[in-house]
């Protein structure tokens, strides 16, 4: 029961929060409503693990060390080209910090994103690359096993097993109380991930093992949208090399600071977008009562948005954006696209465009429509419902 009541009292917080983001939740019939738009003002940076937890411990490095140092270069950047943004460290120096305190300080100060930085470590010593999770029940083995190592901190914590209401980070069972959460933010987490993961592609130059799901403690309890970034892995003696030099640390964190100022840029221009259109409406709707709609306003060449053809088979779209209010047809904010489908799942309307055989095909198709929607990403169908791109993948060689 006390579970049962400490996370419907999380719940509640993250449906005040929702409704509260005015960039990305504004009700369409809401009348009373600020018309200065949402500006993303602070950022939590938590550098992972610390003092008596190492964490990933590679032949010459910590990953406490590196994960700490590429925290601050992030930071720097932030502080250097977006002075409107103030930064939280859940650490500055080396000392250690518990994962619940990490999110009672991100949520405490009322932070607009949380974004974790650590390392890798496999038992294998082949594995390299960057990865970058969101919070999700792990669909695989190897999410699994990374959450797991990740959350294994706790037990440096006293009395860990009341504080996190009987969690064991070594059980798999432990992982179902996540999939009360996995939906929150979700889709806010999934754009900073894909932005992430884009820079250290396109920009580092490092492998890109994707953006992931799994049960994070550092993650769960956040009332924002949050992302894990793993840099690379310290079992890895090449990656390892690479993870240790100021060079490498300053491409990693200005991928991050890029990241991080283009999903900025995205969620405010959104939201300057929204806001505008709202006014409008409440402007129409009083001087105008047989107004049935703002459409009008924002006739362009594009046809209405069409249903999302979801078909046979396997086939493979691009997912421009996602809203928890339908779109206006017509809108603008669409006007270099065309042939736009609208998808509605679980409360959410998904914006989509392309419809292609292969996954390649759509990755090539992908990068032309980041020209205009730099968080666009792939998505995947088969028979009707959205499936994850490594099922796609295993279906295509199959």
């Amino acid at each position: 029961m006390q579970v049962v009541n400490k996370f419907k009292n999380i719940v509640t917080r993250f449906l005040l929060i929702v409704v509260w983001l005015p960039g990305i939740f504004l009700s369409s019939n809401s009348i009373a409503f600020s018309q200065e738009a949402y500006k993303l003002r602070k950022v939590v940076i938590d550098p992972g693990h610390g003092g008596r937890d190492a964490g990933a411990i590679g032949r010459k490095a910590k990953e406490k060390d590196i994960v700490l140092s590429v925290a601050l270069l992030v930071g720097k950047y932030i502080e250097d080209n977006l002075p409107d943004v103030e930064i939280v460290y859940t650490r500055k120096t080396d000392v250690f910090v518990p994962l619940e305190k990490r999110s009672q300080l991100a949520n405490e100060s009322q932070a607009d994103l949380f974004i974790s930085i650590h390392c890798n470590a496999n038992p294998s010593r082949s594995p390299y690359g960057t990865e970058t999770y969101v919070m999700g029940l792990h669909k695989s083995q190897d999410n699994l096993d990374v959450a797991m190592r990740e959350n294994a901190v706790i037990a440096y914590e006293e009395d860990y097993s009341s504080k996190y209401e009987g969690y064991d980070p070594n059980s798999p069972e432990s992982y179902i109380i996540f999939s009360l959460m996995q939906n929150s933010f979700l889709d806010q987490s999934l754009n900073i991930a894909s932005f992430i993961q884009n820079e250290f592609r396109e920009r580092a130059r490092r492998r890109d093992r994707g953006v992931k799901q799994a049960g994070f403690v550092v993650l769960w309890q956040n009332s924002m949208p949050s992302v894990l970034v793993e840099l690379g892995f310290l079992s890895n003696a090449k990656e390892e090399a690479y993870l240790i030099t100021s060079e490498g640390q300053a491409y990693l964190a200005s991928a991050i600071f890029r990241a991080f100022r283009d999903y900025k840029n995205m969620v405010e221009s959104r939201s300057a977008f929204t806001a505008e259109a709202q006014f409008d409406e409440v402007v129409t709707s009083r001087e105008n009562p047989d107004a049935s709609s703002v459409t009008s306003q924002w006739a362009n060449n594009n046809p209405p948005y069409k249903p999302a053809n979801l078909g046979d088979g396997l086939h493979f779209k691009v997912q421009v954006t996602a809203s928890s209010k339908p779109l206006p047809a017509n809108s603008p904010i669409f006007s270099k696209l065309q042939n736009v489908e609208e998808l509605a799942v679980g409360g959410l309307y998904k914006y989509l465009v392309g419809n292609k055989n292969t996954y390649n095909e759509t990755v090539s198709f992908c990068q032309e429509v980041r020209e205009h929607f730099p968080d666009a990403f792939v998505v995947a169908f088969k028979d009707g419902k959205q499936i994850s791109l490594d099922q796609a993948r295993r279906i295509s060689v199959n």
